[in-house]
Protein backbone atom coordinates (compact mmCIF):
# COMPACT_ATOMS: atom_id res chain seq x y z
CA UNK A 1 0.00 0.00 0.00
CA UNK A 2 1.69 3.41 -0.29
CA UNK A 3 2.71 5.22 1.87
CA UNK A 4 3.92 8.67 -0.15
CA UNK A 5 1.38 10.98 -0.68
CA UNK A 6 2.93 11.75 -4.89
CA UNK A 7 1.96 7.75 -4.76
CA UNK A 8 -0.93 7.84 -3.76
CA UNK A 9 -0.61 7.78 0.05
CA UNK A 10 -2.49 10.62 2.97
CA UNK A 11 -0.34 13.83 2.87
CA UNK A 12 1.78 14.28 6.00
CA UNK A 13 0.36 17.41 6.49
CA UNK A 14 -3.20 19.41 4.81
CA UNK A 15 -2.99 22.89 6.99
CA UNK A 16 -1.78 25.54 5.28
CA UNK A 17 1.53 27.35 6.61
CA UNK A 18 0.82 31.21 7.90
CA UNK A 19 -0.12 33.13 5.20
CA UNK A 20 1.91 36.57 3.99
CA UNK A 21 1.54 39.78 4.57
CA UNK A 22 0.44 39.63 8.23
CA UNK A 23 -2.06 42.33 8.37
CA UNK A 24 -2.89 44.11 11.28
CA UNK A 25 -5.13 47.32 12.40
CA UNK A 26 -2.12 49.38 12.92
CA UNK A 27 -1.24 48.69 9.45
CA UNK A 28 -5.06 50.07 8.20
CA UNK A 29 -5.06 53.05 10.46
CA UNK A 30 -2.08 53.81 8.87
CA UNK A 31 -3.40 54.04 5.18
CA UNK A 32 -5.99 55.72 6.95
CA UNK A 33 -4.10 58.04 7.92
CA UNK A 34 -2.58 59.61 4.82
CA UNK A 35 -5.75 58.76 3.21
CA UNK A 36 -7.80 61.16 5.05
CA UNK A 37 -5.06 63.37 5.80
CA UNK A 38 -4.84 64.61 1.76
CA UNK A 39 -1.29 65.31 1.78
CA UNK A 40 -0.29 61.99 -0.47
CA UNK A 41 3.08 63.66 -2.02
CA UNK A 42 6.41 64.64 -0.71
CA UNK A 43 4.57 64.93 3.19
CA UNK A 44 6.09 64.10 5.84
CA UNK A 45 5.64 60.05 6.01
CA UNK A 46 8.72 59.27 3.48
CA UNK A 47 11.22 61.26 5.67
CA UNK A 48 9.77 59.64 8.73
CA UNK A 49 10.43 56.09 7.46
CA UNK A 50 14.11 56.94 5.88
CA UNK A 51 14.38 58.15 9.59
CA UNK A 52 13.31 54.92 11.07
CA UNK A 53 14.61 52.52 8.71
CA UNK A 54 18.38 53.72 8.10
CA UNK A 55 18.38 54.00 12.32
CA UNK A 56 17.15 50.17 12.56
CA UNK A 57 19.97 49.44 10.20
CA UNK A 58 22.96 50.99 12.11
CA UNK A 59 23.23 53.71 9.14
CA UNK A 60 23.53 57.38 9.02
CA UNK A 61 21.71 57.60 6.25
CA UNK A 62 18.37 56.20 4.31
CA UNK A 63 16.94 57.25 0.81
CA UNK A 64 13.94 55.84 0.30
CA UNK A 65 12.88 54.82 -3.36
CA UNK A 66 10.18 52.84 -5.51
CA UNK A 67 11.56 49.51 -5.64
CA UNK A 68 14.92 47.24 -5.03
CA UNK A 69 15.91 47.45 -8.49
CA UNK A 70 15.88 51.34 -8.60
CA UNK A 71 17.97 51.60 -5.08
CA UNK A 72 20.52 49.33 -6.81
CA UNK A 73 20.62 51.72 -10.01
CA UNK A 74 20.56 54.44 -7.93
CA UNK A 75 23.26 53.04 -5.82
CA UNK A 76 26.05 52.23 -8.83
CA UNK A 77 24.82 55.84 -10.41
CA UNK A 78 26.44 57.25 -7.01
CA UNK A 79 29.32 56.04 -7.06
CA UNK A 80 30.03 57.08 -10.64
CA UNK A 81 29.37 54.06 -12.42
CA UNK A 82 30.54 54.59 -16.15
CA UNK A 83 29.87 52.69 -19.38
CA UNK A 84 32.60 50.06 -19.55
CA UNK A 85 32.88 49.67 -15.86
CA UNK A 86 33.20 46.21 -14.76
CA UNK A 87 30.99 45.39 -11.60
CA UNK A 88 31.82 41.98 -9.64
CA UNK A 89 28.30 40.11 -8.49
CA UNK A 90 27.09 36.66 -7.44
CA UNK A 91 25.85 34.14 -9.95
CA UNK A 92 23.56 33.11 -7.62
CA UNK A 93 21.45 35.78 -7.04
CA UNK A 94 17.98 37.45 -8.58
CA UNK A 95 18.15 39.06 -12.07
CA UNK A 96 18.14 42.81 -10.42
CA UNK A 97 21.56 42.56 -8.76
CA UNK A 98 23.12 41.68 -12.16
CA UNK A 99 20.66 44.08 -14.46
CA UNK A 100 21.31 46.71 -12.60
CA UNK A 101 24.67 47.19 -13.29
CA UNK A 102 23.54 46.49 -17.05
CA UNK A 103 20.77 49.20 -17.05
CA UNK A 104 23.61 51.99 -15.92
CA UNK A 105 25.93 50.76 -18.95
CA UNK A 106 28.30 48.52 -16.97
CA UNK A 107 29.44 45.26 -17.25
CA UNK A 108 28.48 42.29 -14.60
CA UNK A 109 30.80 39.96 -14.05
CA UNK A 110 29.79 36.90 -12.25
CA UNK A 111 31.35 35.60 -9.38
CA UNK A 112 30.89 31.60 -7.82
CA UNK A 113 29.69 31.57 -4.14
CA UNK A 114 31.13 29.61 -1.19
CA UNK A 115 29.76 25.89 -1.04
CA UNK A 116 28.49 26.32 2.64
CA UNK A 117 27.16 29.54 2.56
CA UNK A 118 25.94 30.11 -1.04
CA UNK A 119 27.15 33.44 -0.61
CA UNK A 120 29.87 35.19 -2.55
CA UNK A 121 33.24 33.57 -2.43
CA UNK A 122 36.11 36.04 -2.08
CA UNK A 123 38.70 33.69 -3.81
CA UNK A 124 36.30 33.93 -6.91
CA UNK A 125 35.72 37.67 -6.18
CA UNK A 126 39.73 38.37 -6.65
CA UNK A 127 39.91 35.92 -9.73
CA UNK A 128 37.42 38.39 -11.62
CA UNK A 129 39.01 41.31 -10.64
CA UNK A 130 40.80 44.09 -13.59
CA UNK A 131 41.83 47.35 -14.12
CA UNK A 132 37.93 48.38 -15.00
CA UNK A 133 36.24 46.70 -11.51
CA UNK A 134 34.55 49.42 -9.93
CA UNK A 135 32.71 47.75 -7.47
CA UNK A 136 31.61 44.36 -5.57
CA UNK A 137 27.75 43.85 -5.03
CA UNK A 138 28.02 41.64 -2.13
CA UNK A 139 24.28 39.53 -1.14
CA UNK A 140 23.09 38.59 1.82
CA UNK A 141 21.41 35.36 0.52
CA UNK A 142 18.47 34.26 2.14
CA UNK A 143 19.21 37.07 5.19
CA UNK A 144 22.58 35.37 5.42
CA UNK A 145 25.26 37.93 5.77
CA UNK A 146 27.72 37.16 3.33
CA UNK A 147 31.70 37.57 4.30
CA UNK A 148 31.76 41.05 4.74
CA UNK A 149 35.41 40.54 6.52
CA UNK A 150 37.23 39.40 3.23
CA UNK A 151 35.24 41.06 0.92
CA UNK A 152 35.56 44.55 2.76
CA UNK A 153 39.37 43.39 2.81
CA UNK A 154 39.30 43.02 -0.75
CA UNK A 155 37.31 46.26 -1.53
CA UNK A 156 40.01 48.34 0.28
CA UNK A 157 42.72 46.76 -0.76
CA UNK A 158 41.28 47.50 -4.57
CA UNK A 159 40.10 50.90 -3.87
CA UNK A 160 36.65 49.36 -5.13
CA UNK A 161 33.39 50.13 -3.81
CA UNK A 162 31.56 47.29 -1.76
CA UNK A 163 27.89 47.66 -2.05
CA UNK A 164 25.40 45.31 0.04
CA UNK A 165 22.19 44.06 -1.57
CA UNK A 166 20.63 43.32 1.06
CA UNK A 167 17.14 42.95 -0.80
CA UNK A 168 16.39 39.79 1.87
CA UNK A 169 18.27 40.53 5.05
CA UNK A 170 16.00 43.20 6.76
CA UNK A 171 17.27 43.03 10.57
CA UNK A 172 20.17 40.56 9.69
CA UNK A 173 24.03 41.76 11.49
CA UNK A 174 27.03 40.94 10.93
CA UNK A 175 29.48 41.36 14.26
CA UNK A 176 26.54 42.63 16.22
CA UNK A 177 25.80 45.61 13.55
CA UNK A 178 23.19 45.50 11.07
CA UNK A 179 23.68 45.06 7.19
CA UNK A 180 23.34 48.10 4.93
CA UNK A 181 26.20 50.81 6.09
CA UNK A 182 28.87 48.26 6.67
CA UNK A 183 30.02 48.56 2.75
CA UNK A 184 30.02 51.76 1.27
CA UNK A 185 26.52 51.65 0.16
CA UNK A 186 23.36 48.92 0.65
CA UNK A 187 20.07 48.47 -0.94
CA UNK A 188 16.82 46.59 0.30
CA UNK A 189 13.76 45.80 -1.39
CA UNK A 190 10.53 45.90 0.11
CA UNK A 191 8.44 43.90 -2.79
CA UNK A 192 5.61 41.48 -1.47
CA UNK A 193 7.73 38.44 -0.24
CA UNK A 194 9.94 40.55 1.41
CA UNK A 195 10.16 40.16 5.58
CA UNK A 196 9.65 44.03 5.28
CA UNK A 197 7.07 44.71 2.10
CA UNK A 198 4.62 47.05 1.64
CA UNK A 199 3.84 45.39 -1.59
CA UNK A 200 7.08 47.29 -3.49
CA UNK A 201 9.31 50.06 -2.25
CA UNK A 202 12.66 50.18 -1.79
CA UNK A 203 15.42 52.02 0.26
CA UNK A 204 19.56 52.94 0.09
CA UNK A 205 21.83 52.98 3.29
CA UNK A 206 24.80 54.85 3.48
CA UNK A 207 27.01 56.23 6.26
CA UNK A 208 28.40 58.64 3.58
CA UNK A 209 26.95 62.32 3.19
CA UNK A 210 28.87 62.57 -0.31
CA UNK A 211 26.77 59.58 -1.35
CA UNK A 212 24.11 60.13 -0.04
CA UNK A 213 23.18 63.58 -1.25
CA UNK A 214 23.88 62.17 -4.64
CA UNK A 215 21.43 59.29 -4.09
CA UNK A 216 18.71 61.66 -2.93
CA UNK A 217 19.26 63.87 -5.68
CA UNK A 218 19.45 61.23 -8.21
CA UNK A 219 16.05 59.53 -7.36
CA UNK A 220 14.38 62.98 -6.93
CA UNK A 221 14.73 64.55 -10.59
CA UNK A 222 18.22 65.52 -10.18
CA UNK A 223 17.32 68.19 -7.70
CA UNK A 224 19.52 69.36 -4.68
CA UNK A 225 18.52 68.53 -1.31
CA UNK A 226 18.49 72.16 -0.15
CA UNK A 227 18.02 73.74 -3.61
CA UNK A 228 15.28 75.09 -5.27
CA UNK A 229 12.73 73.08 -6.73
CA UNK A 230 13.49 74.00 -10.23
CA UNK A 231 17.46 73.25 -9.80
CA UNK A 232 18.60 69.95 -10.95
CA UNK A 233 22.65 69.88 -10.87
CA UNK A 234 22.65 66.08 -12.12
CA UNK A 235 20.77 64.49 -14.29
CA UNK A 236 18.48 61.80 -12.23
CA UNK A 237 15.04 60.01 -12.87
CA UNK A 238 11.51 60.00 -10.21
CA UNK A 239 12.42 56.94 -8.09
CA UNK A 240 10.52 58.36 -4.78
CA UNK A 241 8.41 56.45 -2.50
CA UNK A 242 4.96 57.15 -2.12
CA UNK A 243 3.63 58.70 1.27
CA UNK A 244 0.79 55.20 1.25
CA UNK A 245 3.64 52.84 1.17
CA UNK A 246 6.04 54.62 3.31
CA UNK A 247 3.09 55.04 6.42
CA UNK A 248 2.50 51.27 5.99
CA UNK A 249 6.33 50.61 5.89
CA UNK A 250 6.36 52.78 9.35
CA UNK A 251 3.69 50.19 10.41
CA UNK A 252 4.96 46.93 9.60
CA UNK A 253 8.45 47.96 10.93
CA UNK A 254 6.99 47.60 14.47
CA UNK A 255 6.69 44.40 14.10
CA UNK A 256 9.60 43.51 11.92
CA UNK A 257 12.32 42.62 15.53
CA UNK A 258 9.23 40.07 17.17
CA UNK A 259 9.03 38.53 13.52
CA UNK A 260 12.90 38.52 13.50
CA UNK A 261 13.13 36.30 16.62
CA UNK A 262 10.43 34.19 15.85
CA UNK A 263 11.60 33.11 12.91
CA UNK A 264 15.27 32.50 14.17
CA UNK A 265 14.03 30.50 16.96
CA UNK A 266 11.71 28.47 14.69
CA UNK A 267 14.64 28.22 12.20
CA UNK A 268 17.26 27.07 14.78
CA UNK A 269 14.73 24.53 16.05
CA UNK A 270 14.42 22.91 12.37
CA UNK A 271 17.90 22.73 11.85
CA UNK A 272 17.77 20.74 15.19
CA UNK A 273 15.73 18.14 13.82
CA UNK A 274 17.09 18.14 10.49
CA UNK A 275 20.41 17.18 12.12
CA UNK A 276 18.75 13.90 12.99
CA UNK A 277 18.56 13.30 9.21
CA UNK A 278 20.85 12.29 7.18
CA UNK A 279 20.94 13.95 3.46
CA UNK A 280 19.19 17.12 4.65
CA UNK A 281 22.28 20.38 5.59
CA UNK A 282 21.67 23.68 6.42
CA UNK A 283 24.09 26.40 5.52
CA UNK A 284 26.91 26.14 7.37
CA UNK A 285 26.60 28.46 10.60
CA UNK A 286 29.30 31.18 11.02
CA UNK A 287 29.51 33.13 14.57
CA UNK A 288 30.22 36.69 12.65
CA UNK A 289 26.79 36.29 12.14
CA UNK A 290 24.66 38.13 15.09
CA UNK A 291 21.52 37.72 13.27
CA UNK A 292 20.20 35.80 10.25
CA UNK A 293 16.80 37.48 8.69
CA UNK A 294 15.81 34.11 7.42
CA UNK A 295 14.32 35.51 4.39
CA UNK A 296 14.93 31.92 3.32
CA UNK A 297 15.56 28.26 5.13
CA UNK A 298 18.06 27.31 3.00
CA UNK A 299 18.13 23.17 2.78
CA UNK A 300 21.36 21.49 1.18
CA UNK A 301 20.02 18.21 -0.12
CA UNK A 302 22.23 15.42 -0.36
CA UNK A 303 20.64 12.61 -2.55
CA UNK A 304 22.79 10.01 -1.22
CA UNK A 305 20.88 10.11 1.90
CA UNK A 306 17.54 9.27 -0.08
CA UNK A 307 18.34 6.43 -2.05
CA UNK A 308 20.24 8.79 -4.96
CA UNK A 309 16.57 10.02 -4.97
CA UNK A 310 17.16 13.23 -7.74
CA UNK A 311 16.55 16.44 -5.94
CA UNK A 312 13.75 17.56 -8.37
CA UNK A 313 11.99 14.48 -7.56
CA UNK A 314 12.57 14.98 -3.94
CA UNK A 315 10.62 17.87 -3.96
CA UNK A 316 7.62 17.00 -5.62
CA UNK A 317 7.46 14.81 -3.19
CA UNK A 318 7.85 16.97 -0.26
CA UNK A 319 5.29 19.28 -2.04
CA UNK A 320 3.10 16.45 -2.15
CA UNK A 321 2.90 15.88 1.65
CA UNK A 322 1.78 19.34 2.39
CA UNK A 323 5.37 21.05 2.60
CA UNK A 324 6.08 24.27 0.44
CA UNK A 325 8.93 24.22 -1.41
CA UNK A 326 11.46 25.19 -4.73
CA UNK A 327 14.66 24.73 -5.76
CA UNK A 328 15.33 28.67 -6.01
CA UNK A 329 17.14 30.62 -8.85
CA UNK A 330 19.48 29.20 -12.13
CA UNK A 331 22.75 29.91 -12.78
CA UNK A 332 21.87 33.85 -13.51
CA UNK A 333 24.55 34.31 -16.21
CA UNK A 334 22.52 31.57 -18.73
CA UNK A 335 19.61 34.38 -18.81
CA UNK A 336 19.47 35.12 -22.01
CA UNK A 337 18.57 39.34 -21.17
CA UNK A 338 22.34 39.64 -20.71
CA UNK A 339 22.93 37.84 -24.42
CA UNK A 340 20.86 40.43 -25.79
CA UNK A 341 22.07 43.47 -24.11
CA UNK A 342 25.51 43.20 -24.80
CA UNK A 343 25.11 42.02 -28.39
CA UNK A 344 26.55 45.00 -29.49
CA UNK A 345 27.98 46.60 -26.30
CA UNK A 346 30.21 49.47 -27.85
CA UNK A 347 32.88 48.56 -25.09
CA UNK A 348 35.71 46.00 -24.43
CA UNK A 349 36.01 44.18 -21.16
CA UNK A 350 39.25 43.16 -19.77
CA UNK A 351 37.83 40.42 -17.95
CA UNK A 352 36.23 38.70 -21.51
CA UNK A 353 38.95 40.75 -23.70
CA UNK A 354 36.52 41.42 -26.03
CA UNK A 355 32.69 41.98 -25.74
CA UNK A 356 30.74 40.70 -23.21
CA UNK A 357 29.98 36.88 -23.53
CA UNK A 358 28.32 35.16 -20.83
CA UNK A 359 28.04 31.69 -23.40
CA UNK A 360 32.24 31.59 -21.41
CA UNK A 361 30.68 31.95 -17.99
CA UNK A 362 30.56 28.72 -15.58
CA UNK A 363 30.53 29.13 -11.54
CA UNK A 364 30.98 25.38 -10.84
CA UNK A 365 29.14 25.51 -7.27
CA UNK A 366 26.39 27.90 -8.40
CA UNK A 367 25.87 24.61 -11.26
CA UNK A 368 26.09 22.11 -8.71
CA UNK A 369 24.13 23.96 -6.40
CA UNK A 370 20.84 24.98 -8.83
CA UNK A 371 20.95 21.25 -10.51
CA UNK A 372 21.05 19.18 -7.34
CA UNK A 373 21.20 20.48 -3.84
CA UNK A 374 19.04 23.93 -3.34
CA UNK A 375 15.81 23.53 -1.45
CA UNK A 376 13.82 27.04 -0.43
CA UNK A 377 11.10 27.23 2.46
CA UNK A 378 9.86 30.50 2.41
CA UNK A 379 9.70 33.16 5.38
CA UNK A 380 6.37 32.72 6.14
CA UNK A 381 6.62 29.01 6.67
CA UNK A 382 9.08 30.13 10.26
CA UNK A 383 6.12 32.22 11.59
CA UNK A 384 3.70 29.58 12.90
CA UNK A 385 3.89 27.50 16.21
CA UNK A 386 7.14 25.34 16.64
CA UNK A 387 4.64 21.84 15.56
CA UNK A 388 5.01 23.47 12.04
CA UNK A 389 8.79 22.53 11.79
CA UNK A 390 8.17 19.31 13.32
CA UNK A 391 5.98 18.51 10.37
CA UNK A 392 8.97 19.70 8.02
CA UNK A 393 11.02 17.39 9.55
CA UNK A 394 8.49 14.67 9.45
CA UNK A 395 7.74 15.08 6.10
CA UNK A 396 10.76 14.90 4.79
CA UNK A 397 11.76 11.85 7.36
CA UNK A 398 8.59 10.16 5.38
CA UNK A 399 10.14 10.80 1.81
CA UNK A 400 13.46 9.17 3.38
CA UNK A 401 11.72 6.02 4.64
CA UNK A 402 9.64 5.24 1.54
CA UNK A 403 11.89 6.58 -0.79
CA UNK A 404 11.79 3.01 -2.32
CA UNK A 405 8.14 3.87 -3.93
CA UNK A 406 9.71 6.87 -5.49
CA UNK A 407 12.04 4.45 -7.73
CA UNK A 408 10.70 3.51 -11.10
Amino acid sequence: MPQLAITGGEPLRRAPFPSWPIVTPADEAALLEVLHSGRWFLADKVAAFEKAFASFQDAQFGVAVSNGTVALQVALEAIGLQPGDEVIVPAYTFIATASSVAMVGGIPIFADVQPGTYNLCPASVEAALTERTRAIIAVHVAGRPADLDALGDIARRHHLYLIEDSAQAHAAAWRDRKVGAIGQLGTFSFQASKNLNAGEGGFITTDDRRLAERAWSLHNCGRAPKGAWYEHPLVGGNYRLGEFQAGLLLSQLGSLEYQTARRTRNAELLTVLLGEIEGVLPLDPDPRITTHAYHLYIIRYQARGFGGLPRDRFITALQQEGIPCSSGYNPLYREAAFRTKFQDYPFVSPYFKGKPDYDQVCCPEVERICAEEAIWLTQNMLLGPEEDMGDIARAIRKIQDHAGELKS
